[in-house]
């Protein structure tokens, strides 16, 4: 029965789930002068777009933890594709139907972040359950599609606005809402797996009790801090470091980080058979250290764009490794580890942009400042994969 099953749409689906998330965290940013212009929103506004987006993920991520078993990965995984969709078209309509723009954007937003929270959570574990040798490949592969997402929206974005002209912005985020919208008929019919059996996954209670699940939480909002505040500040950083245009600074900095990022996990996924997860997160967590202080101390604007960039090859592994080392140390964590999982890298890739945000404004700008204050969470990453070997031999997996 298994052999008949078509795993490899189920793969499709999830590959395009990640590019739609990548889609919905990087494409409206672009817009934020438009909106300005357009809509005559304020700053103060605009920085409310980004923080709505990750507070509605935070919010998914806790609730999908109870209601997604007792939903359906289907259901949940499909209304995911149509939320997403339903909130690109949304950002092209709203702002001019409703009297208060803004209003049109938020809700737009609402949308689109709780599709991204949806698939944040569920993608992951739909990969885990298939039946696929080498999972820890497979799940960096996966993750990996974001990257190239990311990528293509920024690219992507900036040849049609020069071609076309930003006034018609609107055209193009129908265009992005294809995606979704499509990749919803792969959902409806590719075969999708429970993670495990009714009555086998550990209830929250058991979960929340045992000490590795909480260093994995650790691990967690150390990678989601250590790949969210460079990618964040990249665009900026390149600007400032190397005085150049925001469409080229666009292109140096995050695009360049996305494609390194994305070449680590592809990497990783073609040879994890022959690598230690373990010792190759350990190396990644002292590369990104030293990146961010190569980026953060270097005098030369040349050597401070190579940190940022090398700095995506180091925070590639983090993410979809912690969640492979998850499943290998709680098998019967169910959706719910996931869940917490994806709240906890949320919460770090909230929380260490903004802080490395506040802490260069208190400097006088200086981005530097902010980026090597950040450089404490591949340390505590380094320091929590060193706890988790040498715990190893002692905690053995939770079957």
């Amino acid at each position: 029965m298994t052999e008949q099953k078509n795993y490899r749409q189920t793969l499709i689906a999830c590959y395009l789930g990640f590019v739609t998330q990548a889609i919905s965290a990087n494409y409206v940013p672009l817009l934020f002068i438009t909106f300005i212009n357009t809509y005559g929103v304020t700053l103060e506004m605009v920085a409310m777009i980004p923080m709505v987006f990750y507070l509605t993920q935070l919010i998914v991520d806790s609730a999908a933890a109870r209601f997604a078993d007792r939903i359906g990965y289907r259901v949940c995984v499909t209304s995911s594709q149509v939320l997403s969709a339903l909130g690109l078209v949304s950002m092209a309509i709203l702002p001019d139907l409703l009297p208060v723009p803004f209003v049109g954007i938020l809700i737009a937003v609402v949308l689109y972040a709780i599709g991204s929270g949806l698939i944040e959570v569920l993608v992951s574990p739909i990969v885990e359950a298939c039946p696929f040798e080498n999972k820890d490949g497979m799940m960096s592969l996966l993750h990996s599609f974001y990257c190239w997402g990311a990528m293509g929206v920024i690219l992507g974005s900036t040849l049609f606005f020069t071609v076309f002209g930003i006034e018609n912005w609107k055209i193009l985020t129908c265009i992005w809402a294809l995606v979704p919208l499509l990749n919803t008929f792969n959902f409806v019919k590719c075969p999708i797996e429970r993670l495990a059996e009714d009555g086998d996954s550990m209830r929250i209670g058991q979960l929340l009790r045992l000490p590795v699940f909480w260093l994995m939480i650790l691990l967690m909002v150390c990678s989601g801090a250590s790949e969210a505040t460079m990618a964040q500040w990249a665009s900026a950083f390149t600007e400032s470091a190397l005085g150049v245009s925001k469409t080229v600074g666009d292109l140096a900095g995050p695009c360049l980080f996305a494609m390194f990022m994305g070449i680590s996990r592809m990497l990783y996924g073609k040879f994890s058979e022959k690598l230690d997860l373990t010792k190759v997160m350990l190396g990644c967590g002292i590369l990104c250290t030293a990146c961010y202080l190569l980026a953060s101390l270097s005098s030369q604007p040349i050597l401070g764009l190579a940190g940022c960039a090398l700095c995506g090859t180091a925070v590639g592994i983090m993410w979809p490794g912690t969640i492979s080392i998850s499943s290998q140390k709680c098998p019967r964590g169910g959706t719910a580890m996931f869940a917490f999982l994806a709240l906890a890298g949320d919460l770090g890739a909230t929380v260490s942009p903004a802080m490395a945000g506040s802490l260069a404004d208190m400097t006088g700008g200086n981005l530097k400042t902010g980026l090597f204050a950040a450089a404490g969470f591949p340390v505590l990453l380094v320091f929590g994969l060193i706890i988790l070997h040498k715990t190893t031999k002692k905690i053995p997996n939770q079957k």
